[in-house]
């Protein structure tokens, strides 16, 4: 397997890592007006398509951006009961991406996904010229699910359809870039593999919207649009895909990969794929890229990933209480002002020893 390479690696820790997306705020004053020409200066190694969009396409790389920080977002959200919970701490998050383990597959198809949502959003949303909204022309007429009243009901495309095709497109060609050397590696043809199926879990659960139009409350004509899934469901799709995760390992011609064990299936785009064993996360340690368990918080009754059993890796738990302040007693003042008062709470947390 080659090694993590430089381009990939600084371009992970310029996108993904907050710290060092906050950085670049701060150089140039304000998130609200990011330059995307400073993601491309401090990655000075990108070439090739990712280069030509840094060149030609400097707003799309801002999207680029932000689609990556809602990846990991949504990967944070996703394992905040696991015992590795998508840490952005850049020394361990490096070495979690160095690995070719099932968490590694989680981040990149999640990031895929969330690159491929931004830009097409942002064409939604009028952000971008180079597109908008989905043309229509040419597809084919939409079939809803009927509803009550709906039956010999018109129907048209209208609307502003999401061109999930761009986003689709112009995540590919940044995302995918890093792999074009070396494309039989495997360690490349996985993450390829994993970029495809976040991309997959966005374009694949497009859904169809409509408006009713007629007079008084009549539904004579529906005009449909297509819609993304809401992102909290791509990475419930992903997570999914992450608990059933394939082993592979490189076929003899260096092109192929195949699943490791008896009588499996070979997995589809749109499953996730992996070819080393994941560390158990229990300790910290460095090389693996895991921070531990030590002083996490974990729920003492449950019996899943987020109980103190499971999490604490048997080490048992200790019973703390917390007093917290939170707003209380808020009113409501014309016009317009909300006044609360400051009440301390009592909470008891369980934490892993």
């Amino acid at each position: 397997m080659l090694p993590f390479s430089r381009t990939q690696m600084g371009l992970f820790f310029i996108l993904l890592c907050p710290a060092n997306i906050i950085g670049l705020w701060w150089a140039v004053g304000s998130p609200l007006v990011m330059d995307p020409n400073s993601i491309c200066r401090k990655t000075k190694r990108l070439a090739g398509k990712q280069a030509e969009l840094c060149q030609l396409e400097p707003e799309i790389v801002q999207e680029v951006a932000k689609g990556t920080k809602l990846g990991v977002r949504e990967c944070q959200y996703q394992f905040r009961f696991r015992r590795w919970n998508c840490t952005s701490h850049s020394k361990y998050f490096g070495k979690i991406l160095q690995q070719d383990i099932r968490e590694t597959a989680f981040v990149y198809a999640i990031t895929a996904a969330g690159v491929s949502h931004a830009i097409t959003q942002a064409c939604s949303m009028g952000e971008l010229l180079q597109c908008g909204c989905e043309l229509t022309r040419s597809r084919a007429p939409p079939s809803p699910t009927a509803g009550p009243g709906t039956e010999g009901t018109a129907w048209e495309w209208g609307g502003c359809g999401d061109d999930v095709q761009f986003g689709y497109e112009k995540s590919q060609q940044f995302m995918d870039a890093k792999n074009k050397k070396g494309k039989n590696d495997i360690r490349a043809l996985i993450d390829l593999h994993n970029n495809e199926a976040g991309r997959l879990a966005v374009r694949s659960y497009m859904r169809t919207e409509c408006k009713c139009h007629g007079l008084s409350g009549s539904c004579t004509l529906r005009t449909c649009w297509r819609k993304m899934p809401h992102f909290r469901e791509v990475g419930d799709r992903l997570l999914e895909r992450f608990n059933g995760a394939f082993k592979v390992m490189g076929g003899n011609d260096g092109k192929t990969l195949i699943p490791v064990g008896d009588n499996i299936k070979p997995p589809d785009k749109q499953d996730l794929i992996y070819s080393a064993d994941s560390p158990d996360f229990c300790s910290a340690n460095r090389k693996t890229g895991s921070l531990g368990t030590r002083g996490r918080v974990c729920n003492s009754t449950a019996m899943d990933t987020s109980g103190c059993d499971l999490l604490c890796c048997g080490r048992g738990h200790r019973d703390e209480t917390v007093v917290l302040e939170e707003n209380c007693l808020c009113r409501f003042h014309w016009c317009c002002v909300v006044q609360c008062r400051k009440c301390s709470v009592r909470q008891e947390l369980s934490l892993c020893i």
